[in-house]
């Protein structure tokens, strides 16, 4: 066995631009509104976030076939931060297992109807 200081990488493992300069949750936790610096905005409906979930749970009630197909009053009610990469999302239907990366969050947004196209 080796003693010694871990090494740490010459770069952040994640991707510093994928942090947003402004989250904001809507009034009811319907959706999460989000601003980067290069101009991107997007806007992910709570039952979005809710059924892209990534956490051990519902990756397993996927492979199961027992994940919902929908969640029609999803809510977030709870969001904080993971260190500077990520944020944990709390839903009202009590799920709270869920680490949302902000590069994740980011190609969400990218996949989604842009804001403003939305308001058009």
């Amino acid at each position: 066995m080796t003693s010694g200081a871990m090494r740490l990488p010459a770069s952040p493992p994640f991707d510093p631009d994928a942090i947003p300069d402004e989250v904001v949750l809507a009034r009811g936790g319907t959706s999460l509104r989000l601003a980067w610096r290069d101009g991107t905005r997007g806007e992910l409906p709570a039952e979005t976030l809710r059924l892209r979930c990534r956490c051990a749970w519902c990756t397993r009630e996927r492979i199961e076939a027992r994940f919902p197909a929908s969640f029609p009053r999803a809510s977030v009610i709870r969001i904080e931060p993971m260190g500077g990469y990520a944020v944990h999302l709390a839903f009202g239907d009590g799920h709270a297992r869920g680490i949302f990366p902000w590069t994740y969050l980011r190609d969400l947004a990218r996949e989604a109807v842009p804001v403003a196209a939305a308001a058009a």
